[in-house]
């Protein structure tokens, strides 16, 4: 399937990313930039300059909102992407409201408890809509055993499953960036009708 091919198909498309840190900062850029025609973007959060080692950020928009710093830098991309931003701390019943007009959510939360949150929230309240975790991305190399899993019908998740931030093991652009790929590519095959190549997984 060629780029243009690809293109046409995902103009009429809508992802949700949920956090837009590392993983979803990157993992937007990789849909926009393959021709998604809208993105839900979530978080609360802003910019650092301390978290440009990972995230798709530049110094001079230090302090802004991550939201509206990430859709100013997706929109220079690709100025005719629909980009619907929310500044807030997702909560269990935002979900719905958020993202029932996406046909695929990636999660990008930095907090295990934000992640089970999220994936209880969306086996309640949308389970068709394929939910694409991240777990597993801190540190430098190991890129063999990261991977894509199916943990169940609508759930996936990329990563090594292992590698948990720590205060010697930071989360790095190459690993994170790895990961967040992953994610868009899963998002991507999902949106095109493709059944991802991931393997089966356990939920723990």
């Amino acid at each position: 399937m060629n780029v243009e091919v690809v293109k046409g198909i995902l103009k009429d498309k809508c992802v949700g990313i949920a956090g837009c840190g590392g993983l979803g900062s990157n993992a937007a850029v990789a849909l926009v930039r393959s021709g998604i025609g809208r993105l839900i973007l979530a978080d609360f959060d802003r910019v650092e300059v301390a978290n440009l080692n990972r995230q798709f950020y530049f110094r001079y928009q230090n302090g802004m909102l991550k939201v509206e710093a990430l859709r100013d830098n997706l929109l220079a991309i690709n100025p005719e992407c629909e980009i619907e931003i929310h500044q807030l701390r997702i909560e269990a019943g935002d979900v719905r409201p958020l993202f029932d007009d996406c046909q695929v959510l990636i999660e990008a939360f930095d907090q295990a408890a934000s992640k089970a949150m999220l994936v209880e929230a969306m086996i309640s309240d949308l389970p068709d809509v394929p939910l694409i975790l991240g777990n597993g991305m801190a540190g430098i190399g190991g890129f063999s055993i990261i991977g894509c899993s199916r943990w169940s019908d609508n759930i996936y998740v990329c990563g090594d499953q292992q590698t948990e931030i720590s205060p010697t093991m930071s989360p790095m652009a190459a690993r994170v960036g790895i990961v967040a790929n992953l994610q868009a590519d899963t998002a991507i095959q999902l949106l095109l009708g493709v059944q991802p190549d991931c393997g089966s997984g356990i939920v723990y």
